[in-house]
């Protein structure tokens, strides 16, 4: 039997009671054999979240998984049981092993942010297909040798800043840079309020020697988003921000942590348009909101979770033209089984893209040097919130 334009649903699929079905039974239920075999690197709560989209979008495998944690590579293996599967992984006992393995087709890097360059260096050496967790590093320095080593490379070489996959910002970038609703955007915002950052092993996200700074570390996704709105690099940037409220008395090993938790970012872009961000992290909500102001019209799009009960919209878009066009407001979303695979559904289209551009597809992944940027702006916004002063990007790189 041949698939052809029916409506598949992995929920269906995946379901149990749809086990009795004998496998040659299987037709709109029947799911795709993995072509390819992945080994996770790094097991936390996002090397667990890799695993558990891998098994679910099914086109991929997990084979085997390395981490120093015990208790990460026991979580680890635990999502084969929650993912109904019965395959048991490789753990494998040192990185050299994990990325030679000769079975694998490809690495997914999910280590602490420091410690991304020391494995970028085994694992390119593989000649694998690699997925780069954000943010691809925590310096320059470092960002700019992932990506020489990135550039000849012959393989696949992906940077997970995967919130560009999110609905609402896919839906931003189909109307604001495809599309043109709003004409040519020059002004961009966008705004992150949320909870303080979780716990960690060693609790490495406390210190910015180790995440890169907040600004690095958890808004890289955001300053790529800014920089692929602007399709411009950037030129200056202005930041401030402290800590106000978040780890003031938090010490871990005789250290005091030391990072952000509130900020505002400007950027002025070569092509002249400016952009602003704002960042507040002792939110007790999730909320992101994004709007692009151009010579046509105005963009705003935002998506919110609030804990509370009630039927509300969890994401909005309005685009508005006055009277030149017509103004329209959407709801973008995905399926429910897929936004709740985490970052909104993001993670699950970013390994769709991954094995898309495995097999030679066309995809809007984001490459090595918009990741390289990405960093660029983040460090550059670390800096002036230290120093007070406008940083050019010309003088930092």
């Amino acid at each position: 039997m041949k698939m052809g334009k029916e409506l598949k649903n992995r929920t269906f699929s995946t379901n149990p009671v749809f086990e009795y079905l004998p496998e040659g039974d299987k037709f709109i239920l029947e799911m795709e054999k993995p072509e390819f075999r992945f080994n996770i690197i790094g097991s936390g709560v996002m090397g667990q979240e890799h695993i558990r989209i891998t098994l679910m979008e099914r086109r991929a495998t997990i084979h085997g998984i390395y981490d120093p944690n015990p208790k990460s590579v026991e979580m680890g293996k635990n999502m084969f049981a929650f993912m109904g599967s019965k395959e048991v992984p490789v753990i494998y006992d040192s990185l050299e092993a994990a990325c030679n393995d000769p079975e694998v087709d490809g690495l997914i890097i999910c280590t602490p942010n420091f410690s991304h360059i020391d494995v970028v260096r085994v694992a390119a050496k593989s000649g694998k297909h690699i997925l780069l967790e954000k943010p691809m590093a925590t310096t320059i320095a470092d960002a700019k040798e992932i990506a020489e080593l990135a550039w000849d490379y012959k393989a696949v070489f992906q940077i997970g800043l995967q919130y560009r996959y999110k609905a609402m910002y896919v839906e931003a970038i189909h109307e604001g840079l495809e599309r043109k609703s709003v004409g040519d955007i020059k002004m961009i915002s966008i705004t992150e309020h949320r909870l303080p950052f979780l716990d960690k092993v060693n609790q490495w996200n406390k210190f910015s020697k180790y995440s890169g700074g907040t600004l690095v570390e958890k808004c890289c996704h955001y300053f790529d988003l800014m920089n692929l709105f602007a399709q411009s690099k950037p030129k200056e940037v202005y930041a401030t921000g402290s800590m106000a409220v978040n780890f003031l008395d938090f010490e871990h090993k005789g250290e005091q942590s030391d990072i952000l938790d509130n900020a505002f970012v400007n950027v002025i872009y070569e092509n002249d348009i400016r952009a602003a961000f704002s960042l507040c992290m002792f939110s007790p909500m999730f909320y992101e909101e994004l709007v692009l102001c151009g010579d046509e019209g105005r963009l705003r799009t935002f998506e919110c979770e609030d804990f509370l009960p009630g039927e509300r919209l969890k994401t909005s878009m309005e685009i508005m033209r006055g009277e030149g066009m017509p103004s329209r407001v959407s709801t973008p979303s995905y399926p429910t089984y897929i936004e709740n695979t985490g970052h909104s559904g993001a993670t699950y289209y970013e390994h769709i893209n991954f094995v898309d551009n495995i097999k030679g597809l066309k995809t809007n992944t984001a490459t090595v040097d918009e990741g390289f940027w990405s960093i660029v702006v983040g460090v550059a916004a670390e800096e002036s919130a230290k120093t007070g002063k406008p940083v050019l990007i010309k003088d930092l790189i």
